[in-house]
């Protein structure tokens, strides 16, 4: 019997550390040979390592939302046929965060009022006459600015409120005292009626597929200088197009929604700017230019967002495009995404859907150094050679790397689309 550590393998891609998503197991749990162990997460992806001994965790090291490095110990496990001399080394059990504390401020004990930017909470209620008696007119009662500002907050007259501090000075406990008794045949003064105020703070850590988004959309805003150009496109043809086929569609097949005919106008387009279609290296300063269009889905799932990888978009038709886009986001979705189906990407598309707004300003998925942003379609009177006709219209949002992206050829581009999609038998020609 003897000590075993075992230690965050490499999970490829180069990954040097992990976040500890979720234990599976506890300080003195019996596990089995290949039981799963924890989540870890990286970039990439959620991976479920597993048990490599059948023993006793003896201790665990690191808490959800911690980063571990690759070669640390994570598990330290008592086992048969383990050799401890030859075992990994074990490390010391790392301190666990405190959690995050949810704040109750309605049962909060009463604060003082010299701490800065705090008070004692309360219901809002009405003034009683049956505590203390008014003072002389003109005598303004004695109180702190935090009593005078919670008072008002809640509103109760202070001339109406007897102090039992020194001088008759008012406290919290007197304010409390007052409110407490019935109010309700009594009325002095105007009075704050209508909707009750809302007390209370959440304190929420942020770990998990959370954090890595936002770390990621932070340093895709640090690093890259963003450019965005937004076109209007009138898709109405499109629209109608789109409707006819999905009404005559062979049994099986799915639903098409504008992404699978916005892929397909990449996919022609791209050739022509071989720059839009690419990655940026800014550390090696390498412009790597991609021949295959590999379309990453900006995909929101209850983990947060994801972006699965549709690969070689230029050799798939419209019906293979919708059902990969819809394979990917149910993947995505149920937490069964593949890490290769995470990687690779040379271009991003996201869409809202209904919830598209009018205009956008996408954060490029970094390394790519374009994304595109389709908008919701809605119908108004467009006016079309003297005529006030209605038309079906979409705003295109997108965003492009200034850095290895001219202006001038993102919106040439950007307008090249808004052709493409606004006749859409060019789609189909090579």
């Amino acid at each position: 019997m003897g000590q075993y550590g075992f230690k965050l393998p490499d999970i490829g891609e180069g990954t040097a550390e992990a976040e500890i998503v979720a234990w599976h197991v506890k300080d003195g749990d019996v596990v089995d040979e290949d039981q799963p162990l924890v989540d870890m997460m990286t970039e990439k992806a959620t991976v479920e390592l597993t048990s490599p001994v059948t023993g006793k965790v003896l201790s665990l090291h690191g808490g959800v939302g911690e980063k571990t490095a690759v070669g640390s110990v994570l598990v330290t496990f008592e086992a048969e046929g383990v050799d401890s001399e030859e075992s990994a080394p074990v490390l010391s059990k790392p301190e666990k965060k405190a959690p995050a504390i949810k704040v109750d401020l309605e049962s909060t004990a009463e604060i003082e009022s010299t701490a800065p930017n705090k008070k004692a909470i309360s219901p809002a209620v009405k003034p009683s006459k049956s505590v203390g008696k008014s003072r002389a007119p003109g005598e303004s009662p004695s109180a702190s600015p935090a009593v005078r500002r919670r008072a008002e907050e809640l509103g109760v007259k202070l001339q109406y409120v007897k102090g039992s501090g020194p001088d008759g000075r008012i406290s919290h406990d007197d304010i409390d005292a007052f409110i407490s008794d019935d109010a309700s045949a009594l009325n002095f003064g105007p009075q704050k009626v209508g909707y009750a105020p809302r007390f209370g703070d959440e304190e929420i850590t942020i770990i998990g597929m959370r954090r890595q988004i936002a770390e990621r959309m932070q340093q895709s805003k640090r690093h890259i200088p963003h450019f965005s150009y937004v076109e209007e496109v009138d898709v109405t043809e499109l629209e109608n197009l789109r409707q006819h086929l999905n009404f005559i569609k062979a049994e099986g097949r799915p639903k098409l929604t504008l992404l699978p005919f916005i892929m397909r106008a990449l996919a022609n387009l791209l050739p022509d700017y071989p720059q839009i279609n690419a990655t940026f290296d800014d550390d090696a300063g390498i412009l790597h230019q991609h021949a295959p269009v590999h379309v990453g889905i900006a995909t929101q799932t209850p983990k947060g967002l994801m972006v699965p990888v549709l690969q070689h978009v230029e050799s798939r038709d419209l019906w293979d495009t919708a059902t990969e886009i819809l394979r990917l986001a149910k993947a995505a979705r149920d937490g069964k995404v593949a890490r290769e189906e995470l990687t690779g990407g040379t271009i991003t598309v996201t869409s809202l859907g209904p919830l598209g707004g009018v205009v956008t300003t996408p954060i490029i998925n970094r390394p790519e150094v374009a994304i595109i942003g389709p908008n919701k379609i809605t119908e108004r009177l467009v006016l079309r050679e003297g005529q006030v006709i209605p038309r079906k219209m979409m705003n295109l949002s997108s965003s492009f790397d200034h850095r290895v992206v001219d202006g001038y050829d993102a919106a040439e581009f950007i307008q090249k689309i808004k052709g493409s999609l606004e006749n859409p038998a060019t789609l189909f020609l090579q």
